[in-house]
């Protein structure tokens, strides 16, 4: 009888921990989610007002490969913020949570760089598409827009 006592309540431990770590894995793509929409509207945004500038610079002659780089480089310039400011406070959050991980550790320096890895692939999708888009404008009608 104890014996399927200590089952139930083991079942029940680990379907609420099951549960747990699903609902903050979701958490955690809505992050990565709101992060990447949030880059390309910024993105989009900053393309949208530098329209003039990049048709001034295409029409004397700047390649757009040249303008997607300039834009790309504005977006890293946002990421290394974000980086210099999310991986600190990653840590300090680990450590303040470690007490709820099972068999592992939260200084993972693989999950880390897994982490940031995942959040720059994402990041250079959703910088890339308003920077391609900026390089396609036509320099007399990004002239003639103001």
């Amino acid at each position: 009888m104890t014996l399927r006592l200590i089952q139930r309540r083991w079942q029940a431990t680990s379907t609420m921990t099951g549960l747990l770590a699903r609902l903050t894995e979701a958490f955690g793509i809505f992050a990565l989610i709101l992060a990447s929409v949030g880059l390309y509207g910024g993105m989009s945004y900053l393309a949208v007002r530098r329209t003039t500038g990049i048709g001034i610079r295409m029409a004397l002659g700047a390649s757009r490969s040249g303008i997607i780089s300039l834009m790309l480089r504005s977006a890293s310039l946002q990421v290394l913020a974000g980086m210099l400011i999310g991986v600190p406070a990653a840590v300090f959050v680990c450590r303040m949570m470690q007490h709820l991980l099972y068999q592992g550790s939260s200084q993972d320096p693989l999950t880390f760089l897994g982490a940031i890895a995942v959040l720059c692939a994402c990041i250079a999708v959703a910088a890339t598409v308003p920077a391609v888009r900026a390089a396609s404008v036509d320099p007399m009608q990004a002239l003639r827009t103001e």
